[in-house]
């Protein structure tokens, strides 16, 4: 990965793109500085605790949320709307013809992502400042002061959430790599002094605690290799294309095969089943209901649901099969591939065409996702199960963010191998 950024540094142009995307990240780590007025950020630090939704969301906006800056949504309203969008791309007929018409049908239904997402920050926003107020972290909430502390409070959560999809866009057409991606691997690796620094807090209270730093930096190698590995880890089913003569040549004949990626689905069901799993939580947070306080039932049963309880991780676990498999079936059709194999004059060797084929890959489907399923339940819940078993917390979201973060960094290099290949084959041309 260095070598990668050593040759690509000594390129102008892709030096060039690199340093912009560097400008971009620090222009978004002001804006995450900047706060938002009438809010208490002592007050919602103290409610961004260990084991709830809203630490969840801090770790993802970098801990924009526990300070109360302008990027306190950060990207979560368009990560929300592309989820919506494509669930709705399979279900919408008009939404699946724009999916399929090439570069102009992507632009389209990214132009429609961002009019969702503005729906959802909006939305977001005013949530966030019923539950803020709720919780006495909004210093007016009654007369004039009050009415011109909720629209500034909204505005700025929707203004900020909006201005980081315009960065992103800034880092996908000048940059390298998915501007979003990027924004998101950006605010996870800013909040890693802080992780630190807590963790070496709770060991300090308790010195016997630093026989599990090197157990620590162990498990995390280790996490990251398996991440790795998995994450490029395939199946590849042959496919012989029969030849064909046209005139006087001959055309087909080669080998090929279809990749099926262990992790197809990434980071995607983890965030699917995290969304189930907050309901509760950020129901309770907006009625002013915790697992700390307020009526004895539901505090308890919010309480199931924090993430550094062992059935909150059985539940995570399953769901993420669950939402693997679907967002699978979502993305692949054995038939569709099938029909396109014979339309092309493609055999997998030993499967006639049509429906043998189609039922192959659909069993060598279920097999390859099973085990991108497992993958992903595993690194999801051995922080959660490892936090347990030794009472440091501070670790419940380590998976979550360790597969965001390698996944963001293998993208990356990808797409400067790609762009120096491109650029090495053009000089070569001219």
């Amino acid at each position: 990965m260095f070598q990668v950024f050593r040759n690509a540094w000594k390129d102008l142009a892709l030096r060039k793109k690199i340093l912009f995307t560097l400008l971009i990240i620090v222009i978004f780590r002001f804006g995450a500085a900047i706060f938002v007025p009438f809010l208490d950020p002592a007050a919602i630090k103290e409610l961004v605790g260990e084991g709830t939704l809203l630490n969840y969301l801090d770790v993802m906006t970098g801990g924009s949320l526990s300070n109360g800056t302008l990027f306190a949504m950060s990207i979560t309203p368009y990560i929300n709307a592309s989820i919506i969008v494509q669930l709705l791309t399979v279900a919408i007929p008009a939404l699946e013809r724009l999916s399929k018409e090439g570069e102009e049908g992507r632009k389209k239904i990214n132009k429609i992502t961002k009019y969702v997402a503005l729906g959802i920050g909006l939305f977001q926003a005013i949530a966030f400042y019923i539950g803020l107020r709720n919780v006495k972290a909004v210093y007016y909430t009654d007369g004039f002061y009050g009415v011109l502390a909720a629209i500034t409070i909204v505005a700025c959560f929707v203004a900020g959430a909006s201005l980081i999809i315009w960065l992103g866009d800034l880092v996908s057409q000048k940059g390298i790599g998915n501007g979003i991606s990027m924004i998101l691997f950006a605010g996870i690796i800013s909040r890693t002094p802080d992780m630190i620094i807590t963790l070496i807090n709770q060991i300090s209270v308790q010195p016997q605690n630093w026989f599990f730093v090197p157990l620590i930096l162990v498990i995390y190698v280790v996490m990251i290799a398996f991440v790795i590995l998995m994450t490029n880890a395939e199946r590849r089913i042959p496919v012989q294309y029969a030849k064909r003569v046209v005139g006087r040549k001959m055309y087909g004949g080669q080998t090929n095969h279809i990749p099926i990626k262990v992790a197809m689905a990434g980071v995607m069901p983890i965030i699917f089943a995290m969304s189930i799993m907050s309901l509760p939580s950020t129901i309770g947070f907006f009625f002013g209901v915790t697992a700390t306080s307020g009526h004895v039932f539901w505090s308890d049963f919010i309480a199931l649901f924090s993430t550094n309880n062992i059935v909150y991780a059985i539940l995570y676990f399953f769901l993420i099969l669950g939402f693997n498999y679907f967002y699978i079936a979502m993305q692949y059709n054995p038939v569709q591939i099938a029909n396109d194999l014979k339309k092309n004059n493609g055999a997998i060797p030993g499967y006639r065409p049509g429906k043998p084929t189609s039922d192959f890959i659909h069993n060598s489907l279920s097999k390859v996702t099973l085990v991108g399923a497992i993958f992903l339940g595993i690194i999801a819940i051995f922080p959660i199960i490892f936090q347990n078993l030794t009472g440091l917390t501070g670790l419940s979201l380590g998976g979550t963010t360790i597969l965001i973060v390698v996944g963001v960094a293998l993208e990356t290099v990808r797409a400067l191998e790609s762009q120096m290949m491109m650029r090495h084959h053009k000089g070569f041309l001219e």
